[in-house]
């Protein structure tokens, strides 16, 4: 089976100032035509950096796709690498330049002089065509193995890929098909669902389990690969259904869904509604809820009580019951989320408080330490967390811990 390697280009992706979405894209693009992506590399804007990152490349895999450094600029040096890594001189292509000028004269546009090197590729490769912009890409070969090289612009390196890069793979699939599906946990540890899932995370198993972790998140991604797409589609499914019965309810979701999907989407068949009081998440939690389209539907209100004043005054949190437990409590917690549910008139209510840092934590009362409620007609359950890390991350990981508390509310 093909096999691709990817090559970003650019001195910003070093420095941390753009985050590399095309490399991403470009996986999820070639695996879904049965090509796995298997390295990636990242080379500032040097010529010796590319070349030696096209080397390592072309030696992980038979096609090479690099994106970035097609510029006009003194720093844009991919053709120039390219160049030297298949041996062989720049040339000027006059049609290219020709087709350069022309996108700047139907801009009524003078075309600055730098813009000629755009009309330089390596001799023996074929310039691709960007319809969009003045840098064209490459196609070139080498020992048996492809080369493309793509704008760094995301717009413009989509539609290339699609274009350009994707028809002429597609007849490197071998007769295989790879089919990817993903199952969405929250609320276990990557080790601990390791661990239930046993032998199905095998290595050299297929379908392959590779699992991913970002804020508490867990994905498990099911790669089945067959020549017979249907069976491959088969085999994925049934390792979804699997994992999802192994799992239980520490399953929110599949592929691409979110937990303020899911969420709204059980509000909305329930025909539920849900007002929410904030104090450390400072209206996060109503964010993440009100980003999903239709969540009019079920939710009603939203309190940012970051004072205690706020809270008394509000949503009538009892004075005496602030001073006696705390504003960072579960006492405090428990009345916030009736008291909002109670004023909204609503089917559920979540509350948030805690002590997102940096300051403000005590011996008793530490960093990360937070109090999620979530109360419904009949109980309200309070529970106790202490998230790790930084501000962000513990308000986010309480927003999404307490949207969850919510979902197997809702499904229980």
């Amino acid at each position: 089976m093909s096999s691709a390697s990817i090559v970003s280009i650019g001195n910003e992706l070093l420095i941390g100032h753009t985050t590399d979405t095309n490399a991403a894209y470009i996986c999820r693009r070639l695996l879904e035509i049965g090509i796995p992506v298997v390295s990636i590399y990242v080379a500032g804007d040097d010529t010796d950096q590319i070349v030696r990152a096209l080397k390592r490349a072309a030696e992980d895999a038979d096609i090479v796709i690099a994106t970035g450094g097609l510029g006009p600029t003194d720093d844009d040096l991919t053709r120039q690498a390219f160049a030297q890594f298949l041996g062989v001189p720049l040339r000027t292509d006059s049609e290219l330049l020709e087709k350069i000028r022309q996108f700047f004269t139907e801009r009524k546009l003078q075309m600055p002089e730098k813009n000629a090197v755009q009309a330089c590729v390596p001799s023996g490769a074929n310039p691709l065509d960007n319809p969009i912009g003045t840098a064209p890409g490459i196609l070139a070969e080498k020992e048996q193995k492809l080369l493309f090289a793509l704008p760094g612009v995301p717009v413009e390196m989509k539609q290339m890929l699609e274009n350009s890069v994707l028809p002429r793979l597609k007849h490197k699939q071998n007769g295989c098909f790879v089919v990817a599906k993903k199952v969405r946990c929250f609320g276990e540890g990557e080790s601990a669902i390791a661990e239930k899932l046993g032998d199905l995370m095998n290595r050299r198993r297929n379908p392959l389990i590779n699992s991913t972790v970002d804020s508490g998140i867990i994905t498990l991604h099911i790669i089945a690969a067959e020549a017979d797409k249907q069976k491959a589609q088969l085999m994925a499914q049934t390792d979804s259904d699997r994992l999802k019965s192994i799992l239980g309810d520490f399953v929110f979701g599949v592929d691409d869904q979110t937990l303020p999907e899911v969420v709204g989407q059980e509000l909305t068949r329930q025909k539920k509604t849900i007002a929410v009081a904030e104090s450390c998440t400072g209206g996060l939690l109503a964010k993440f809820i009100t980003d999903i389209p239709g969540a009019s539907e079920y939710f009603t209100h939203g309190w940012i009580t970051y004072s205690n004043k706020a809270k008394t005054e509000q949503l009538g949190v009892s004075s005496e019951l602030l001073q006696k437990h705390g504003a960072v409590s579960e006492q405090a917690a428990t009345a916030l989320a009736v008291a909002a549910m109670q004023k909204a008139r609503t089917d559920f209510a979540i509350a948030i408080i805690g002590i997102a840092g940096p300051s403000g934590a005590t011996e008793q009362k530490p960093l990360g330490l937070v109090y999620i409620s979530v109360s419904s007609y009949n109980s309200c359950q309070t529970r106790r967390f202490l998230f790790p890390y930084s501000r962000e991350l513990v308000r986010l990981r309480a927003v999404l811990t307490a949207l969850n508390m919510l979902r197997l509310k809702l499904r229980n």
